[in-house]
């Protein structure tokens, strides 16, 4: 992270810096689609966003990348480990863990309430014991959690015109986490999840066990664009509330929108051949969609302003 956005976003300690670099790290490595959009962003804002991503990432790591190395008991002991030492954390306002450090600031600063963490971790702890939903109300439960709330925890750090900003938020923050679930079928039952609702799935006359089976059949096809629709419908109605966002700040969401709800068109472009091929992104569309973006957020910030810069 360069020590202008660090110095932007006044965040001066030494020890502190550190911490947001981790996140960034995290963020860079892992996160290739938010860490392109991330840099849309002022640099004052930027560091908030990489922490928040740090978070989700490092309980992501125990969660999903630690299978199969290690037993669903012992992962889920350690993510209530890591759960209990940043709440402990957080409400003591300090850490001596990195990234814990780096959100601790963020949400200080932002006035990010305790809530949406805890409804992050309780989505992480159900990928511990839950291995399918049976309707999409149960799965709300879970994507909830796991996607929305990052979205409201990063709405304050972009500066929200109107309150109704967060309900949108949440449209946003669901569609990426579906357009997930459509691209990764083949990858979660690996992990032995499906998070596709029975029920829809039913209705196409697929069940789990034909998902196991691992073969695109047209039912299968079908109850995908089923689910590709409602990722539209949701990406459609979140537009509303970007434009509500601070002008410097929506390019980076709207790109983040176009080339995240993109990847349900991948999966269109290779016919629904999710357990032969992971749908992506390509380069050119990402560069397609980054370089009006990013002409786009200078502009803004010139016209604009960056923002304001959340101080202790």
């Amino acid at each position: 992270m360069s020590s202008r956005e660090l110095d932007s976003a006044g965040i001066i300690d030494p020890a502190l810096r550190r911490s947001y670099e981790r996140c960034r790290e995290l963020n860079a490595q892992y996160g290739k689609t938010y860490y392109l959009a991330t840099l849309l962003l002022p640099p004052a804002k930027r560091p908030f966003v990489h922490a928040l991503y740090g978070l989700a990432r490092f309980a992501d790591e125990i969660v999903d990348m630690m299978s199969g190395r290690v037993s669903d008991a012992l992962r889920r002991d350690r993510l209530e480990q890591w759960a209990a030492q940043f709440f402990a954390d957080l409400d003591r306002g300090s850490s001596s863990e990195a990234i814990i450090t780096a959100v601790i600031d963020t949400a200080q600063r932002w006035h990010i309430p305790r809530a949406h963490f805890e409804a992050f971790f309780t989505s992480m702890a159900m990928d511990l014991s839950v291995a399918e939903y049976a309707s999409y109300d149960e799965l709300y439960t879970y994507v909830y959690g796991s996607a929305a709330v990052i979205g409201l925890q990063v709405v304050p750090i972009l500066e929200p015109t109107n309150q109704a900003a967060y309900a949108y938020a949440i449209d946003l923050g669901i569609a990426f986490q579906l357009a997930n679930f459509i691209r990764d079928v083949n990858e979660d039952l690996d992990r032995g999840r499906v998070y596709l609702p029975l029920d829809e799935l039913a209705a196409f006359g697929v069940t789990r066990r034909d998902l196991e089976q691992r073969k695109a059949t047209p039912p299968i096809k079908e109850a995908l664009a089923f689910q590709i629709a409602r990722v539209r419908q949701l990406e459609e109605r979140s537009k509303i509330g970007i434009t509500m966002l601070h002008p410097a700040t929506q390019p980076c969401i709207d790109a983040a929108r176009e080339l995240y709800c993109g990847i349900v068109d991948e999966v269109e472009r290779i016919d629904y051949e999710v357990f032969d091929k992971r749908a992506r992104v390509s380069l050119a569309r990402r560069m397609q969609v980054a370089a009006p973006a990013w002409i786009a957020a200078r502009r803004a910030r010139r016209e604009f302003g960056s923002g304001a810069t959340a101080v202790l």
